[in-house]
């Protein structure tokens, strides 16, 4: 087998341009579960923003804003609104990555630099990939403070209720007409990454709107990237949407896994965070459809969970409404028994119900 070139051992953090990063700190600590780990800003010697690291399993989440009117951070969130800046990956070698990918056609972003403080070092480099989205590549192995050099430890005194959250399972990117085979082929021929499953617009579509996806993994599986790009339908999709607020092409959701799918919905549920609604319709024949699940219909039912089966077993799954207001990011949140795809079944009431969504907000 052909040696791996760029080795990932999984996500290292996930970093949002946001407006308010205090305020969205909160929010990812009540609705969310997360706990406060790490600060940095103008008390640690950084003048210009605020960023702040939450974490729950092993995700991290960073939440940056400016402090001044004109910067990059202040210009993004102007333009796109609070989204996704960074898709961290956690590697042996910044360095090697950095080369291995900007060798192989990646437009580089920072070049592999190594930051230090008392606690040890880390090396970091970056490269651009679709939007405005950067891939950061990090080395931690000389490293063990709170999260990077420049943050230091900072607590809430809210305390942490976890709500189950284990470890990102998927981030899906929405591109242009006509982007997604050119995106596809950067994950291929630039890291390393191969085609794991493709969706056309036979699979992904409703009366209205459809789109087409294509799903790239790295070699061990760890980092799987779904990309979507609008395809032809009567009325405006969900991709054309996102992308008409956003402006341009990013992260469109971020799938969590839970080992307990019914305990992490009711939690979120009871901390007032929203989802996409299905009908009951959806589950008058769903055990036809996938067959004997080991978790009871009805909490699976009142929580609006969705299930779907492949070869290798089940899953379960379900869709929080957008995060901010501009109707662009979203969590899904999913528990695998067995299964290894991305519910294929539920892809028509997935999205009958965005569009749903998208007609109360005159988008459609």
């Amino acid at each position: 087998m052909e040696q791996d070139f760029l080795p990932i051992k999984g996500t290292d953090y996930i970093e949002f341009y946001v407006g308010n990063a205090k305020q969205s700190a909160m929010y990812y600590q009540t609705a969310l579960g997360f706990e406060m780990k790490a600060y940095a800003g103008p008390e640690t010697g950084i003048k210009d923003r605020s960023s702040y690291m939450l974490q729950q399993g092993k995700i991290r989440l960073v939440l940056t804003s400016s402090l001044v009117p004109d910067s990059e951070i202040s210009e993004h969130v102007k333009t796109h609104g609070d989204g996704v800046k960074v898709l961290a990956l956690w590697v042996d070698d910044a360095e090697l990555s950095w080369k291995e990918t900007t060798s192989r056609g990646a437009k580089s972003h920072s070049e592999p630099k190594t930051i230090k403080d008392e606690n040890g070092e880390v090396v970091l480099s970056s490269i651009h990939t679709y939007g405005e989205t950067l891939h950061t590549f990090v080395d931690r192995s000389n490293y063990d403070g709170p999260f990077l050099p420049g943050y230091i430890k900072k607590t809430s005194t809210l305390p942490a209720s976890p709500i189950g959250l284990k470890y990102v399972d998927h981030c899906v990117g929405n591109v242009g007409w006509g982007e997604m085979n050119k995106w596809v082929e950067f994950y291929e021929k630039v890291m390393g990454f191969s085609l794991l499953i493709t969706f056309d617009d036979k699979d992904i579509s409703t009366e209205y709107t459809a789109l087409m996806s294509k799903v790239v993994s790295n070699g061990n599986g760890f980092i799987k990237f779904p990309i979507n790009e609008p395809a032809e339908g009567k009325k405006k999709s969900q991709i054309e949407e996102y992308i008409d607020f956003y402006k341009g092409p990013g992260v469109q959701h971020i799938a969590i896994a839970t080992d307990d799918i019914i305990h992490t919905v009711s939690e979120m549920r009871k901390r007032g965070v929203e989802f996409l609604n299905v009908p009951d319709t959806y589950y008058k024949d769903l055990s036809d459809r996938v067959g004997t699940i080991e978790e009871d219909m009805k909490p699976i039912q009142d929580l609006n969970i969705l299930v779907d089966r492949d070869n290798e077993g089940y899953l379960l799954q379900i869709f929080t409404k957008p995060i901010q207001d501009r109707p662009t990011v979203f969590f899904e949140i999913i528990q695998r028994k067995g299964a290894k795809s991305f519910g294929k079944g539920n892809f028509k009431a997935l999205f009958e119900a965005i569009e749903r969504e998208q007609e109360l907000r005159g988008n459609l």
